[in-house]
Parts: C-alpha cells; structure tokens; sequence
C-alpha cells in the first residue's frame, strides 16, 4: 500500500515523501506526508523575510514618530522588545487563523497540525513557537552579544551559544517526523500538502442530496478537512471502506433518514463536503466560525 501511494506521489510532484497513518477522533486514518528539510527550510527563510520587512517599517514609523529624540538604551530596549513580539505573533497569528499555515508555509504548500489527529489547539501552536525563541533567537542573541576577541572565555562562551543553536535546530535530523523542538513540546507536526486539484466534481457537485441548515451546522471546519483529505484519496478497496464508514457516521450525526446506496456513496460525500464548505464560508463571513462539532460557533466582535 505504501509503496503504491509513493509511486502516486513520484508521478504527482516527482518526489517519494515519508508518509505517516494519524487516526482522526471521528476513527478515520490518514495518511500525511511528512514535510522534508528542505521545505521547512525554504518556508521559514520567507517567513523570516516577511517578518523583517514587517519590523522594519514599524522601526521606520517609530522611528519617524515616537522614538524620535529618545536615548539610545531606551531605544535599543523598545526595539528588542517588539521584536520580540512582533516575531512571535506573526508565526502565532497566521497559524491560528490559517488552520496551521504561515504565509512561506502556504507558499511551499506546508501546514502543522495536531500529532495525534485532533484540532489544532491555540495552546500548541503558542507552545511550539514561544519554544523558538529557546531554540534559535535566545542562543543567537547571546552569541553576538558576546565579544569574540582571541581565545578567552569570552569565546568559549560564545562558541557554546553557537553550538546551543546548531544542535536544536539540528534536531529534525534526528527524527523520523522531522519534528523540532517546539513540534516536540506541542504535539504537533509539519505536513506537506501539494496543491493538486480535486475533481471538477467535488466543487460543483449537482446530486440529489440536499441539507438543512440545522445538519450542516453539525459539524465544524476540522471535520470538513478530514472529509476532503478523505475525497483527495487514491481510489482503492481500503478507501471504498473508509468512505463507507464515513458515509454511515455523517448520516447518523446529521439525521439523513434515507438510506445511501454504497453506489452512491461517493456522492453523498461530496455533495455534503461542498454544502458544508459553503456553508462554514458563509458562517465565516458574518464572524462565526467553528473550529470542530464540539465547539458552539464563535462569534466575532
């Protein structure tokens, strides 16, 4: 089966990927692939760009407003600091709003998502960036601010902050996940999701199948995802079988009393994966929005 989904994977995007099984709350497996050095790589030196261009206006508007006249130590105070804010909110900002991705992550068709298959909680995401700072910002900070001159402490202590840098960041190496230090601590991981495209079908489905308002509010825009992971599939027996018990576990949730052919089973799914995207789209326009079925809808201000 692996090795089938490989060869899927070298004739789609021309590379064989590291594939993992997550098992979903709703009891749906999927298969993820791992995203690869190289990409995160890429993903974080365009969110570094980004976030630099970012902190470089403000300081120009700062500088142009509020910091002008002010002391150098008190300047050099603010600008650390917002920084450092600026840093992390800007990873914790995009990852929270789009469902796991930053702008160089969407760019390189990467997300994070949750270990062990559930919604990505704020709480990990907040984790495993805050955990950066440890990892890369904290040590690099201290290794230039430490005076380098000959072969005295002074360098040694600087080496060590180095090295302090070289071997966290060194740590998706190490894994089989790639996982870094704050996907260790957040429970979370890094995914490769190739943009190909779903059947014309899947987005304009014309069925017979048609939903209530009240069934399509019973599930949220985690649920949505797994069900489109779940279409994007390669056709085989085993995912037959999974659609099948999908089909059944929608059905009894949302009250569909008519029975669904296995025929057409296929198109029940697809036809309640376009209703439901629709109509979280539409929520989300008016300010509600709701992460899973377990969540009442947020309202916003």
């Amino acid at each position: 089966m692996a090795q089938r989904l490989d060869r899927i994977n070298r004739l789609l995007d021309g590379t064989t990927r590291n594939r993992r099984e997550i098992s979903t709350p709703e009891g749906v497996t999927l298969e993820v692939d791992i995203a690869n050095h190289g990409e995160r790589l890429v993903a974080f030196l365009i969110d570094f760009l980004f976030w630099m261009l970012a902190t470089a206006l403000l300081f120009l508007v700062l500088g142009l407003t509020l910091l002008h006249g002010v002391t150098g130590s008190v300047t050099v105070t603010v600008v650390l600091f917002l920084s450092f804010l600026l840093r992390n909110l800007y990873f914790i900002h995009f990852e929270l709003q789009s469902q796991g991705a930053t702008p160089g992550k969407r760019i390189v068709n990467l997300k994070v998502i949750d270990r062990s298959g559930g919604p990505l909680l704020p709480g990990a995401i907040v984790a495993r960036n805050l955990t950066r700072e440890v990892e890369i910002f904290l040590p690099l900070g201290l290794f230039f601010a430490v005076p380098k001159i000959g072969a005295g402490a002074e360098f040694w202590t600087a080496a060590s902050y180095f090295g302090w840098a070289v071997a966290l960041s060194a740590l998706p190496f190490f894994n089989r996940d790639h996982l870094r230090a704050g996907d260790l601590i957040g429970g979370t991981m890094v995914i490769s999701v190739p943009r190909r495209a779903l059947l014309a079908e899947l987005a304009e489905a014309q069925s017979r199948f048609v939903f209530s308002r009240k069934q399509l509010d019973a599930y949220g825009a985690f649920e949505l995802q797994v069900l489109e992971e779940l279409l994007r599939r390669p056709s085989s027996p085993d995912t037959h079988s999974m659609q099948r018990q999908v089909c059944e576990k929608i059905r009894r949730k949302i009250g569909w009393t008519e029975e669904v052919p296995p025929v057409e089973t296929l198109d029940f799914l697809r036809a309640f994966y376009t209703a439901e995207r629709a109509h979280l789209e539409g929520e989300q326009q008016f300010g509600r929005y709701r992460a899973d079925k377990h969540e009442p809808a947020a309202t916003g201000p």
